[in-house]
């Protein structure tokens, strides 16, 4: 009884952060950054603080509670609404050419300000597009979901938000299958988690939710459906790629012919359309960067193209060298999808603090103090010109010192994780 009060004592704060936060995001402007990390540490660090009080215990964490708290938050998150980013103008936009043009794809917004055809209502939405100049980006499963929130109520963040959260709250429900309620706690009540998807209602859970489904019945040998949920994971966002070959190593002939069909089945009616994602992706792919971390210093040796491929290369040889690790192993457990994302990003030219939606779910199964600190470090990326009264600062420029502190802090978590994993080792020898 005791620890249930604990629980609805520590639900009760983070609710009050984020309140606080909803208010914020509610005022003209962006909320001051100084206040926001205030609350990001006011409805974090409590929870890393009830976690370890149930790990010392043996005590089970009470899941209505969990999911109780974890739905107060998302609620709260709703009210709110986006802050420090402006995306969901896209998604918003994409649903409105979607229904009305038959497909999202071909065209670029900055082809429409100036067409009288499009109604008031999307007038402000197209305005407020960033990168106008280039056709979506979002893959045909993410459209989906922006078509039915543009169904539901056109224009509205609102709805794709509700949207969005159920879908992590499925998330959490998957996660329970996976992992104790005490480790599934780290992601259902995660500032990270909620902020990104709750407030500001980027769609990555999607393919989160899809992934996880896979695994969840690849486990069960259950492949034709796992095969099926994951080709929808991939149609989703790419980064699905890194774990589905992995989820279907199991997997016979056939079903990796579902799993490809249904990959095709989601792009092929856009491509012969006219246009799919792939132009944009390539774009990204070639110039963008932000937040990065080995890329940047790559990037102080070599021409950026150069560590580009570098990097790139990198990735390709350690995650064929997990993968032969895997097979050979005749590994039945969870793919470690801690390490190949959390390597994936480390190496990539661009860290949004919403790509670690895909790493966390992987690190309630397997949890470490670098993922978690990682969790928490990686909202510093919002310390950008367009956040701080620094005018010497582009837009998206991240002081030295910010960057420094980010990847610092997950430095000496992954030290701190190294250290432990030797002293265990030793005392195993010792045994």
């Amino acid at each position: 009884m005791a620890s249930r009060r604990t629980v609805d004592a520590v639900g009760l704060w983070c609710v009050l952060g984020y309140a606080a936060l909803a208010f914020l995001a509610r005022q003209t402007g962006e909320p001051d950054l100084r206040a926001f990390l205030v609350l990001v540490a006011w409805t974090g660090l409590p929870v890393f603080g009830l976690f370890f009080h149930f790990r010392g215990t043996a005590e089970p964490f009470p899941v209505p509670r969990l999911l109780f708290w974890a739905v107060a938050f998302r609620l709260v998150g709703l009210v709110g609404g986006p802050f420090y980013e402006d995306d969901f103008y896209r998604y918003l936009w994409d649903g409105f050419r979607f229904a009305t043009a038959g497909t999202p794809y071909g065209a670029a917004p900055e082809e429409f300000f100036v067409d009288p055809a499009v109604p008031v209502l999307f007038q402000g939405v197209l305005d407020g597009v960033n990168y106008p100049e280039l056709p979506t980006i979002y893959a045909p499963v993410t459209q989906l979901v922006f078509l039915v929130a543009y169904w539901i109520k056109p224009a509205s963040v609102a709805v794709l938000q509700a949207i969005l959260i159920a879908v992590d709250l499925a998330v959490v429900v998957l996660l329970l299958r996976l992992a104790p309620a005490r480790r599934v706690l780290l992601y259902a009540w995660c500032p990270l988690v909620v902020k990104e998807i709750a407030f500001t209602a980027h769609p990555d859970g999607v393919g989160v939710c899809l992934l996880l489904a896979g695994i969840v019945l690849a486990r069960e040998r259950r492949f034709w459906t796992a095969a099926a949920l994951l080709g929808l994971a991939v149609a989703t966002k790419t980064f699905a790629l890194v774990l589905a070959p992995l989820v279907l190593v199991r997997a016979r002939p056939k079903h990796w012919a579902l799993f490809v069909g249904t990959v095709a089945a989601m792009y092929l009616p856009f491509a012969i359309g006219g246009g799919t994602d792939l132009l944009s992706l390539g774009v990204f792919a070639r110039d963008w960067e932000f937040n990065s971390a080995v890329f940047a210093l790559l990037k102080t040796v070599v021409a950026p193209s150069a560590a580009r491929v570098v990097v790139g290369l990198l990735f390709a040889v350690l995650w064929v060298a997990y993968v032969l690790h895997y097979v050979r192993g005749g590994n039945r457990e969870i793919p470690r999808g801690d390490w190949l994302f959390g390597v994936l990003l480390v190496l990539s030219p661009v860290i949004n603090p919403w790509y670690l939606l895909w790493l966390l779910p992987f690190a309630v199964v397997f949890p470490s103090v670098w993922a978690w600190t990682a969790s928490v470090a990686v909202l510093f990326s919002y310390i950008t010109g367009l956040n701080l009264p620094d005018y010497t600062l582009q837009p998206y420029e991240q002081p030295v010192w910010g960057r420094g502190l980010e990847f610092g802090l997950i430095g000496l978590a992954l030290a701190i994780d190294f250290i432990v994993y030797r002293r265990r080792g030793m005392r195993k020898e010792v045994e």
